[in-house]
């Protein structure tokens, strides 16, 4: 039995399974059915179409990130698991932001997005749809900024990472 004063931590796993019909599924039926937690998840095929990449956001308790490794390691069509997040890696997410741009804040706002190497999508009706992308860290603080603007619409899209070898 873990202890309930253990701290949770964030876990960046990545999970290599076969390009198979149902393996999101009994992989998001693990989480569900143990009551873990995806925080966030990106999933696309590789290089090998034969092959997808899952990358899964969660957190627990040490012993609990343990036993979901394990779990998932368990799985039919999981080839390999792997907590990038205990390894030297790079991280990326992306957002959509849609934020209320009224003419006289359009150029700070225009600023804001190019001082975080970010996009504008679209200028419509005085609404700005703004793409920005990086580390989640860097995502919340530009988040943070237009949160003065009013935000309308956030879509965020999964964390991706990969390990640097």
């Amino acid at each position: 039995m873990c202890d309930p004063k253990e701290p949770k931590q964030s876990a960046t796993i990545s999970v290599l399974v076969a390009n198979k019909f149902g393996a999101l599924a009994r992989i998001a039926g693990l989480f569900s059915g143990r009551g873990y937690n995806i925080e966030s998840l990106s999933v696309n095929h590789t290089h090998d179409l034969t092959k997808s990449r899952m990358i899964i956001v969660t957190s627990g308790t040490a012993d609990v990130l343990e036993q979901i490794r394990k779990q998932l390691n368990k799985l039919v069509d999981v080839i390999e698991v792997e907590d990038v997040s205990a390894l030297t890696h790079i991280e990326r997410g992306m957002a959509l932001i849609k934020v209320k741009a009224p003419r006289e804040k359009r150029g700070e706002i225009i600023q804001l997005i190019q001082t975080f190497h970010g996009e504008v999508l679209k200028i419509k009706d005085g609404i700005l749809w703004l793409e920005v992308a990086g580390s989640p860290s860097l995502i919340d603080e530009f988040t943070s900024l237009m949160e003065d603007y009013g935000i309308v619409e956030i879509a965020r899209a999964g964390r991706t990472a990969s390990r640097i070898d």
